[in-house]
């Protein structure tokens, strides 16, 4: 305490070669509760400064500013201090000396904080110093333990007290020493930045039966009752003794299982479960468990619980065996290749036991059953037909799990047999079909032309279908056209095919088109025929009765109207069944006869595109008339021969 007198003269020295505002003051300072403490403090100012009514000094706590109104500690102008600090302090230094020493008595916890000096010189030469010393006010001893007390080795704890009372000087005692073996003690004063420490040190050597006993340090203050006491445990510390852990098990996939693990040590020692190199979980206590829950064959192996408590590691371990049924296998994913690619299909899976693995494309079996936990199916050169899924199914004892993927062929359009030009009702029909990943594109061609059709427009009708790879495209031929020298259509139409793989062009070929003519040919004729043979049997009765009743039309009565009626709906259901007969003489195509037969019974041209209008067939109305004789309503002549008189409506 006392080494401050001899460094004054030294700081006051080093104040006369300064010329700014300086202030030295010990950082840290503490003292007991109830005791006193000595702020040792020496300040400078700048040389060219005269004080003019003398140097006083201001001593703040909390904050050096003024303007804020810190509690005022000590001022030497007038008693005006904080209520706290009353009677309290006491400058020991001498302001003119620049000592601005501070003694404070009596105090207490609350006066712990940071204390500022202010310099007044007069005028305006007043100046906080920002430096500041931290006081520390203690109600009990500091004890420095060490962190690690092991059995066995020598231990050494030392009890601190400050000593910066003048007046009072501290003691310190041991306690509770009588069951420690062959105990040291030492005692040594510290004094570091004018302040001063007194410390006592206990050296022994501890075993694990003094773990858990009190120690105890007393500081009190000679013909005072100021007496402080602090308390510890000591904690003897030893390496794990033992390990303990659940013999090895085994377990189904899906379960659950719990791994106990206990370590007998002090302190508790830090406790991990290992898989492997992997720290699972860890826990400082006396015992941890680890709970693996939904356990997968990843979870089999072994597992190690390792105890350290930084004095000794202790472990064991045990094999946790997993039994499951074939995981669900690994497969390559969808792919989409082109056409001749070579592929490699890879499953893997896991089981216990090893599964067998087999390849299924849509349900039936492709490539080799494999007894292991990996596949490899090879396609080489692969075609439009392996186009489709394919799947790995894997089976063991425990069970069955398959996993699936999708190979996406990709080629360049074929052209399929339906495609082809047909003579239709309504003129020449053309289809196209062709099929191809991606889906291709249809246009048609007419050479003679020089047209391209890929739309509807008001001479053709054209529509396209898309079916999965298949694409379909029409077009409907309405225009007339020239016909070669057999009289069928001139019909030259290319169909275009086409996707990112490839470009076709195809003359389409006209199909069944000798049967549809001979339809039309045999139709007309038969239909001409049978109208030819009525009205030459209607002109030979009319001529047999223009002989033998000479006007036919002349006294013409009829006897029975609903008669007459009835037997021309007759004549005319006949008329019908014969011309329908003859139009059975073209087969299936006995449309194209009423389409190509017009009233007067000519021929319609079928060309290249011709719209083939239907029309309606009419037939001639006949009306058989029953006549009588020109003597009477008989109808027999005076021979007795009957006729009938045809007449045309």
């Amino acid at each position: 305490m006392w080494c401050l007198e001899l460094l004054l003269p030294l700081l006051l020295f080093i104040s006369d070669a300064s010329c700014q505002w300086n202030v030295w003051l010990p950082r840290d300072i503490s003292a007991m509760t109830n005791s006193c403490v000595v702020i040792p403090c020496t300040f400078m100012y700048p040389s060219g400064i005269r004080p003019s009514r003398g140097i006083h000094g201001i001593w703040y706590f909390g904050q050096p500013y003024p303007q804020l109104f810190p509690p005022v500690v000590f001022k030497s102008r007038t008693d005006v201090v904080h209520e706290s600090y009353k009677g309290r302090t006491k400058l020991l230094g001498d302001l003119h000396q620049r000592n601005c020493t501070l003694l404070i008595n009596n105090i207490g916890t609350e006066h712990s904080g940071r204390y500022y000096f202010r310099a007044d010189l007069g005028g305006a030469n007043i100046y906080t110093y920002p430096d500041f010393t931290e006081l520390k006010v203690l109600d009990q001893p500091n004890i420095d333990v060490p962190e690690e007390i092991v059995s066995d080795e020598s231990l050494e704890l030392t009890c601190y007290a400050p000593d910066n009372c003048p007046d009072m000087t501290p003691e310190i005692q041991w306690m509770y020493t009588d069951y420690l073996p062959d105990p040291e003690f030492s005692t040594d004063l510290v004094e570091e930045s004018n302040t001063a420490v007194l410390s006592n040190t206990l050296t022994f050597t501890p075993r694990p039966m003094h773990n858990g006993q009190l120690l105890g340090c007393r500081v009190y203050y000679p013909n005072t009752t100021l007496a402080y006491e602090r308390l510890i445990s000591l904690d003897v510390k030893y390496a794990p003794r033992s390990v303990w852990v659940n013999a090895s098990s085994e377990v189904m996939e899906g379960s659950s299982v719990t791994l106990h693990c206990e370590v007998d040590s002090n302190p508790p020692a830090r406790i991990a479960w290992m898989f492997g190199d992997q720290e699972l979980l860890w826990d400082t206590a006396s015992n941890v468990s680890l709970m693996l829950d939904d356990v997968t064959p990843a979870n089999e192996g072994i597992y190690t619980c390792v105890g350290d408590n930084g004095y000794g590691i202790m472990n064991t371990s045990l094999y946790l065996a997993v039994k499951y049924p074939p995981h669900e296998p690994v497969v390559n994913d969808s792919i989409t290749v082109v056409e001749g690619t070579t592929l490699a299909l890879h499953c893997s899976t896991q089981g216990s036991p090893a599964p067998t693995l087999t390849w299924l494309k849509d349900g039936q079996l492709v490539g080799t059953i494999t007894a292991d936990e990996l596949s490899v199916l090879t396609i080489v050169e692969i075609t439009p037909q392996g186009d489709g899924q394919y799947r790995c199914l894997a089976e063991n004892e425990h069970g069955r799990a398959s996993s699936s993927l999708n190979i996406t062929v990709e080629y360049a359009p074929v052209l399929l047999e339906e495609s082809k030009c047909t003579v239709v009702r309504e003129g020449v029909q053309c289809v196209c079909m062709a099929t191809g990943n991606p889906e291709p594109t249809i246009e048609f061609y007419l050479p003679d032309l020089n047209i391209t059709i890929n739309e509807t427009d008001g001479r053709y009708n054209f529509y396209t279908h898309t079916d999965g790879h298949t694409s379909t495209g029409m077009i409907k031929l309405r225009e007339k056209g020239e016909r070669v020298d057999n009289g069928s259509p001139a019909v030259n139409v290319h169909c275009s095919i086409s996707n990112a793989y490839g470009r076709e062009s195809i003359l389409l070929e006209l199909q069944q088109e000798k049967k549809y003519m001979m339809a039309v040919i045999v139709g007309t004729i038969g239909g001409v025929a049978v109208i030819a043979f009525i009205i030459a049997a209607v002109r030979y009765v009319g001529h047999n009765n223009k002989k033998e009743n000479g006007n036919p039309r002349q006294d013409v009565v009829l006897e029975n109207p609903a008669l007459y009626y009835s037997a021309v709906k007759k004549d005319k259901q006949n008329l019908r069944k014969k011309v329908l007969k003859t139009e059975l003489l073209g087969s299936k195509f006995n449309s194209i006869l009423e389409e190509t037969t017009g009233e007067d019974g000519d021929y319609q041209s079928v060309g290249t595109m011709a719209g083939l209008e239907r029309q309606e067939l009419n037939y001639a109305s006949l009306e058989f008339i029953g006549a009588r004789s020109r003597e009477g309503a008989s109808g027999r002549r005076d021979d007795g021969s009957n006729y009938t008189e045809i007449k045309a409506k």
